[in-house]
């Protein structure tokens, strides 16, 4: 019988559940973050939620008068989880670039700063970074400044006293902004585990439980092994058992790690010959729904549909099955694409210069891969060829730009299906991945328009299976 959750009583379980659910979907709680009543939430559960996350998962909750802050453990490069614009875009590298050197400027200030005054420090710093730099005359370096701002603003780092930033944003001559500096919050948004300037590439940032203070030994590496697993079902919409190397696997098999994670949560757990997921019907811990609305995810769903048709063919028009590739090559072409922005001069230059296989080194867990799976495999032409006649089809109710750039839409589509872990993107096309059979046969309809009714703006899905959100 799982232990989690024992100092709670069955008729305060639910209330548990939903603090638990809370700290893990927002990593830093405010008093304003995300909501008033957030913060209350978890102080109530402060000291249940510390004992149980540390000993399931290996996160650790750290909380202060007026902040939670719950800092995980790292076992991959997630790109599924940005930091969002204004205009609910990710943030670009530009973007991740200001709101860090205006973490470090506000380090400078006092009590209050300015919106003008903080842009002018900014820009001093970033006029030393080749290819950043700060022009404030320049509206879109504004615009991605006051992003950067904005996403402070919004966690409680800053608060506006007086002005407007959109209205500095759109003329810095004739308006101006003064903020309040919360320094505790902002030690909470700020909580790196390891010394930063030491780091010779982003995997570095990896393996975090040394860095979290979590003892060695052989009984406690197999205890870390099964914070593990459970952390693979909890952070991705599913663990397949493919993917997972000997040890962790034996773990994920294990009846433990289900009844755990729902006790946990409150979420119910799936197995499949394939792997496990926790189901989150609610969609109050999953930080990204599919299916979902919008054109992307319209695109991505009907997408689907023709993938998993396209899978079921047999004899000569059977799909070509291709290995999709392990964990440590997803790890590594990861890495290099982010480590690729590390500056060549300055403070990190020694570490540009190290050798590549030491760069990207990766752990022993990682190295150690399962018998090679193989996935069926679509190539690029064939997915363009669905997307021009799902377009052609519901196209009346696809946003207007994504309709005119094809390529654009197909590129976030398929964005969207890797980060559910229903395909995986491969040079040339893409793999097949089992989850994507839960969306075989989806049907779909364009709303269509009375007099009295606006233009269509969606794809309206009429089957149960797109009803139902994934893990």
């Amino acid at each position: 019988m799982s232990r989690v959750a024992e100092g709670v009583s069955p008729l305060e379980l639910a209330d548990y559940q939903k603090a638990v659910r809370l700290v893990l979907r927002h990593s830093l709680v405010t008093p304003g973050y995300p909501d008033r009543a957030a913060l209350a939430t978890v102080r109530r559960w402060a000291d249940q939620l510390r004992t149980d996350l540390m000993e399931v998962l290996g996160y650790r909750l750290v909380t202060t008068a007026d902040t939670a802050r719950l800092q995980r453990a790292q076992d991959g490069l997630d790109a599924t989880r940005p930091a969002l614009t204004r205009a609910g875009r990710p943030f670009d590298r530009r973007r991740y670039a200001y709101l860090v050197l205006t973490l470090a400027a506000l380090g400078r200030h006092g009590a209050q700063v300015a919106l003008g005054e903080l842009a002018d420090a900014v820009a001093a710093d970033a006029v030393r970074i080749d290819g950043l730099g700060l022009d404030t005359a320049r509206k879109p370096d504004r615009d991605a400044f006051v992003d950067a701002v904005t996403w402070l603003t919004e966690r409680g780092a800053l608060t506006l006293a007086d002005g407007s930033a959109t209205a500095w944003a759109g003329d810095p001559e004739r308006a101006e902004a003064l903020y309040d500096i919360d320094r505790e919050i902002l030690l909470a948004v700020h909580h790196p585990t390891r010394v930063l300037q030491h780091l010779t590439s982003v995997t570095s940032l990896l393996d975090s439980s040394g860095a979290m203070g979590l003892s060695a030994g052989r009984a406690a590496q197999r205890r870390d092994q099964a914070r593990r697993a459970r952390r693979l079902v909890l952070e991705n919409p599913v663990a397949y058992y493919a993917d997972a190397d000997a040890e962790l696997l034996g773990q994920l098999r294990a009846p433990a790690l289900t009844e755990d994670l729902e006790r946990l949560t409150g979420l119910r757990a799936e197995r499949r010959a394939e792997g496990v997921a926790l189901i989150d019907t609610s969609g109050r811990l999953s930080d990204l729904r599919f299916p979902g609305g919008g054109t992307v995810a319209q695109a991505a769903l009907l997408l689907a549909a023709r993938i998993s048709a396209a899978v079921q063919r047999s004899g000569r028009h059977a799909l070509q099955l291709l290995p999709a590739p392990t964990a440590a090559e997803r790890l590594v072409a990861r890495a290099r694409r982010i480590d690729g922005a590390l500056p060549s001069r300055g403070m990190v230059a020694e570490l540009a210069e190290l050798d590549e296989e030491l760069v990207y080194e990766v752990s022993g867990d990682a190295a150690q891969e399962p018998a090679e799976a193989r996935y069926p495999f679509v190539t690029d032409s064939w997915l363009r060829g669905r997307l021009k006649e799902i377009t052609a089809e519901y196209g009346a109710g696809f946003a207007a730009d994504l309709r005119g750039d094809p390529d654009r839409l197909l590129g976030q589509a398929l964005g969207l299906l890797a980060a559910m872990s229903l395909i995986v993107r491969v040079d040339g096309g893409a793999l097949a991945l089992p989850l994507l059979a839960r969306y075989r046969g989806v049907t779909a309809r364009v709303k269509t328009r009375s007099a009295l009714q606006p233009p269509p703006q969606t794809v309206l899905f009429a089957d149960d299976t797109a009803k139902d959100p994934t893990p």
